[in-house]
């Protein structure tokens, strides 16, 4: 039978993945947004004209939220450890 706590710790897990990838994806997104705008504006239709921003903005939301997403992880590392121990 799978017990109560490790359905917890896979739930924890699974909150913890989406809180820290949401900022990367929403600035994705809003960027994503921002350009297929402008394009259907100015009847550009260049694939690389979206995709370049995006993964230049995400990159640098990632590098911007790094220490964040650390300590989420050495927090929820530290809850793991001292919850097996």
């Amino acid at each position: 039978m799978i017990d109560e706590s490790m359905l917890e710790m896979v739930r924890q897990s699974l909150v913890i993945t989406l809180k820290i990838a949401a900022p990367v994806l929403m600035a994705g997104i809003v960027i994503g947004l921002i350009i297929s705008l402008i394009q259907a504006v100015t009847s550009i239709q260049d694939q690389t004209l979206s995709l370049v921003p995006k993964i230049v903005v995400m990159v640098i939301v990632a590098a911007l939220l790094l220490p964040w997403i650390l300590g989420r992880l050495a927090e929820y590392a530290v809850e793991i450890f001292s919850f097996s121990a």
